[in-house]
């Protein structure tokens, strides 16, 4: 999967954006790494809400996600 990197609002975060995600605005999240923490929101709103979560949670998430995805 390829990224598109962003850099827009909530501090010096670097928003990342799925290719997969395409150029039309449709649903697309992107996602920041930060200290100890990922941060999502929708690429629609960079100035809107974000959800912060643990980078030992989102790993996991993204872990379930995938395997869901494979089977």
């Amino acid at each position: 999967m390829n990224t598109e990197q962003h850099k827009a609002g909530h501090g010096e975060l670097h928003w990342f954006k799925s290719s997969h995600s395409g150029s039309g605005g449709g649903d697309c999240l992107e996602v920041a790494a930060g200290a100890g923490t990922v941060n999502v929101r929708d690429s629609k709103s960079a100035l809107g809400p974000v959800l912060s979560l643990p980078t030992r949670q989102w790993t996991t998430f993204v872990g379930f996600v995938a395997g869901a995805a494979r089977r």
